[in-house]
């Protein structure tokens, strides 16, 4: 048996790495031509009921542990006015240890025998187990595992269903050397990450390596709204100059990044040989489990396969990764609706107290 893997994020990678692990040969196709060809995006807090769970069938606990970054799991929450109302110091007994996602990706590249990712590979059709790429090469896969992101080529061989806007965005900015030429701006943010909430809209920032600090300026609003981004600034009339610096002194050019959803509950027919993970399976916003379930999927699968026939273990794969959406999609909404419905930041500090 071997797999054919389409696209080289974390689920796919995590999922080549235990096949390697079990003896079981994979190809990894990625579209982009290297594994620096684009921004990694930022941190990922990598959990102990479901990202270290893979990491762990991984073999690579000791290469993680190496990439976490000490005191990033320190959380506060602010008003609109800059004050503290929440913060929750680093101690070293979380569960939630914070490492950049281009560390994490190479970790799991550099595990894999050279040769296993084949980039550049891009996936312009699959129909059945046979993918065709730009160049007018095709694979016949004896298993295809479409790893391949929100708008994945392999998920049109399952179902006809596509993501929609999930009614929520963000504007992602950067400040560089933070402690330094924006002290006011770090200390507000804090040791890890800062959540300041309103309705309908909200900054998060976290503290990255190398005193940067980064962060997403999120609304809950139609995707037309969004069509300039000038008027950004001016939905935060009144709020404390240390947030509002997040988005007026980035030292990079704002980045808008609408979010789009798969409906809660999706499934597809089981079609022999052939299946999802990650994002291709389950997308949903943002909620800090999205690297953790790609991983926990590309993990579960490669298990399965390694222990029972194909077909055995690609429906039970499935059925699992099914129930486990359905639930982390119902937590994202609720978080979402603590983040910037009624009443914030009350409903969200009650969720942080709840947990």
């Amino acid at each position: 048996m071997h797999v054919t893997i389409i696209g080289a994020g974390l689920g796919g990678l995590t999922l080549a790495r235990v096949l390697h692990v079990h003896g079981i040969p994979s190809t990894v196709h990625e579209a982009e031509e290297s594994p620096t060809a684009r921004s990694q995006g930022g941190m990922l807090d990598i959990h102990d009921y479901n990202g270290q769970i893979a990491v762990e069938a991984a073999g690579l606990m000791d290469e993680f542990r190496a990439l976490v970054l000490p005191g990033r799991e320190a959380l506060r929450v602010l008003d609109s006015g800059g004050k503290v109302l929440f913060e929750k110091e680093d101690d070293g007994t979380g569960g939630r240890p914070e490492v950049q996602r281009a560390d994490l990706r190479q970790m799991l590249i550099d595990s894999l025998p050279a040769g296993t990712v084949r980039w550049g590979a891009k996936v312009t059709a699959v129909e059945g187990k046979t993918v065709t790429f730009a160049d007018g090469s095709t694979v016949v896969a004896d298993v295809l595992v479409g790893a391949d992101g929100a708008w994945s080529k392999v998920r049109q061989a399952l179902t006809d269903v596509t993501p929609e806007y999930a009614g929520m965005s963000f504007v992602e900015t950067y400040l560089h050397d933070a402690d330094t030429r924006h002290p006011e701006v770090a200390k507000a943010v804090g040791g890890g990450s800062m959540f300041a909430p309103g309705q309908g809209k909200g900054i998060h920032a976290h503290r990255e390596a190398g005193g940067v600090l980064h962060a997403y300026v999120e609304f809950t609003r139609p995707l037309e709204w969004f069509g300039d981004l000038g008027h950004i600034t001016a939905e935060f009339e009144g709020w404390a100059p240390e947030l509002t610096a997040l988005i007026t002194e980035s030292d990079t050019e704002p980045v808008f990044r609408p979010h789009y959803a798969l409906p809660t509950g999706h499934r597809w027919e089981r079609v022999p040989g052939v299946t999802l993970v990650g994002d291709a399976a389950h997308l949903m916003p943002p909620n800090g489990e999205g690297a953790n379930l790609a991983m926990l999927d590309g993990a579960e699968l490669g298990i399965a396969l390694a222990t029972k026939d194909v077909e055995t273990a690609l429906a039970e794969y499935e059925e699992a990764m099914f129930v486990r959406a359905v639930h982390t999609a119902e937590d994202s909404e609720q978080m979402v609706q603590s983040l910037f419905g009624d009443e914030p930041p009350q409903k969200f500090l009650d969720l942080l107290i709840d947990a």
